[in-house]
């Protein structure tokens, strides 16, 4: 017969070592509690000797989970997609789960579709899509799929299976802000073409200046999220007539147009008020620091994360619900008129 040291050692080895049940090893194992310190102590001091690793796929069929989230990814580069990764990661370890990450290099169903299907053979119990772009609903739509799954939707709050933060009021609290100071003239640098955040936050912009009666010209659209971008977009935009006010889509364009403004001899907020989306910590270090909105990804990620084990039936804490609201942080970018 071999013996428990020619074999890894098995659960019933460790209870033998420990002298107690296999159930209060299984318990002490996967942090359930229930056993005393005493009992406890000598349950992990055996799992250490005897160097034991619990099977997960012998748990993965006694409990009909595998402890695994797959999470698909477009564009780490982008800020929000990544802090909304950094909060799934680190509520899937609070919960004692691991993530399985795939990236997509665009949101088709063909690109989506193996995706899934890569991470549903490799044994997940639901998948988390942090590809926020406008195109993700409709090709998730046609797909067919048998784990749970949770999308981040950067067009608003938690429903059945999306969670994410409300960018269409975030951009009103923005124009609120200037609208309050006095300003009627504002303007909107947009986001890129194809993104559920550049969507929303200019409908956010367009709502808020419609409730004031105010006329809206259109918004100036950049061909990414960097500051390289927010520069040439903002020389565009001067170039069509300085506006009072002017509310950016993220402080990473606010970068680069602060310092086109700058470029052109043009002080903020003497000459325009400026504020932005994100509030990221790079919006204090500016020249002026900035006024934006901030906007906690990193919540919605936990949230995300949350909302699947919910669908799956491992946790039931709700998010709650002002946790997720967009907030005006003051800088110094803005002044009546």
């Amino acid at each position: 017969m071999t013996s428990p040291k020619e074999r890894a050692p098995r659960l019933a080895d460790v209870a033998r070592y420990a002298g107690v049940s296999a159930q209060t090893v299984s318990r002490v194992a996967n942090g359930k509690g229930g056993a005393s310190e005493e009992t406890t102590a000598r349950v992990l001091r055996a799992i250490a000797e005897l160097r034991y690793r619990p099977n997960s796929i012998a748990r993965a069929l006694a409990t009909n989970r595998t402890r695994h989230i797959g999470v698909i990814v477009y564009d780490l580069s982008v800020t929000s997609p990544s802090l909304a990764l950094y909060g799934v990661a680190e509520e899937a370890r609070s919960h004692g789960y691991s993530t399985n990450l795939v990236t997509v290099p665009d949101v088709s169903i063909a690109s989506l579709g193996a995706a899934i299907r890569s991470l549903s053979e490799g044994a997940v119990d639901g998948i988390l899509v942090l590809a926020p772009m406008t195109g993700l609903k409709l090709a998730l739509s046609e797909l067919g799929r048998n784990v749970p799954l949770v999308t981040f939707d950067q067009g608003g709050g938690i429903g059945p299976d999306s969670v994410g933060v409300d960018e269409v009021l975030a951009a009103q609290i923005a124009t609120r802000h200037l609208i309050a100071l006095g300003h009627r003239d504002i303007h909107f640098l947009g986001g890129p073409e194809g993104w559920a955040a550049s969507e929303a936050r200019e409908a956010g912009w367009r709502r808020e200046m419609a409730l004031s009666s105010l006329k809206v010209r259109p918004p100036a659209q950049p061909a990414d999220w960097s500051p390289r971008a927010g520069y040439r977009t903002a020389l565009e935009m001067v170039e069509r007539g300085l506006p009072s006010g002017l509310v950016i889509s993220s402080d990473t364009l606010a970068v680069g147009a602060l310092a086109a403004l700058r470029d052109q001899g043009l002080a903020v907020p003497r000459d325009l008020s400026v504020v932005s989306l994100d509030a990221s910590p790079v919006a204090e270090f500016l020249a002026p620091p900035l006024t934006s909105v901030r906007l906690d990804f990193v919540t919605a990620g936990r949230a995300a994360l949350r909302q699947l084990l919910t669908i799956i039936g491992v946790d039931e804490t709700p998010t709650p619900a002002d946790s997720l609201l967009p907030r005006l942080i003051e800088g110094q970018s803005t002044r009546a008129v």
